[in-house]
């Protein structure tokens, strides 16, 4: 387990404690507004319905336990999204209430800046150039898909236009080359970024 990893987990059960006590004071026995709803998220936020913190904190402790290996790159990136999201949705009620904020010091940006800055920390390697890998890959699909047009445009082409798509196919693959090369170098990348989180 990576140190970026090991650190989310610690600020989580830190969050769990924040959320614990947060539903001890029953800050919401007296909000009709917010004890007249089923829930305190979105439902594209959570699936959870209460109106008590730490059952949506439980939630993003299943979703953590859950996490997709790092070798499933988009499924990674997707669920450390979403407990970014989470997260930082728990943290705003924390502070929603003036009090509450002041007495436990949970005040934005120091908070929020420490859960985004864990998360960002191991996306970055699972979503930026991942993303990247992704659109090379596409760009070299696009590139032999070009090339095989060509060559079968070539086959019923007159010897002056079979020069020129014969120059076509060539820049095109030279293109692809140059596209192959940023696919290794992104690999490579990756590689190396993997092995320093998991040291």
């Amino acid at each position: 387990m990576s140190q970026a990893i090991v650190k989310l987990q610690q600020q989580i059960e830190q969050l769990a404690q924040h959320a614990h006590q947060f539903d001890k004071a029953k800050w919401f026995d007296k909000n009709r507004y917010i004890q007249a709803q089923p829930s305190l998220f979105a439902h594209s936020v959570f699936a959870t319905k209460s109106l008590k913190l730490c059952e949506y904190v439980d939630e993003i402790k299943e979703a953590f336990a859950r996490l997709p290996s790092p070798e499933k790159r988009h499924a990674y990136a997707f669920a450390l999204e979403k407990l970014s999201t989470q997260i930082e949705a728990v943290i705003k009620v924390l502070k929603s209430t003036p009090v509450w904020a002041k007495e436990n010091k949970f005040t934005q940006p120091k908070k929020a800046k420490v859960y985004k800055q864990a998360v960002k920390k191991i996306m970055q390697s699972s979503h930026e150039l991942y993303q990247e890998l992704s659109q090379n890959h596409e760009f070299e699909r696009r590139l032999q898909e070009m090339i095989d047009i060509r060559k079968q445009q070539l086959s019923s082409a007159s010897t002056a236009e079979a020069s020129t798509i014969n120059q076509e196919i060539l820049a095109l693959h030279a293109r692809l080359g140059r596209c192959r090369k940023a696919i290794t170098a992104t690999e490579d990348k990756i590689q190396q970024v993997e092995k320093q989180q998991n040291r």
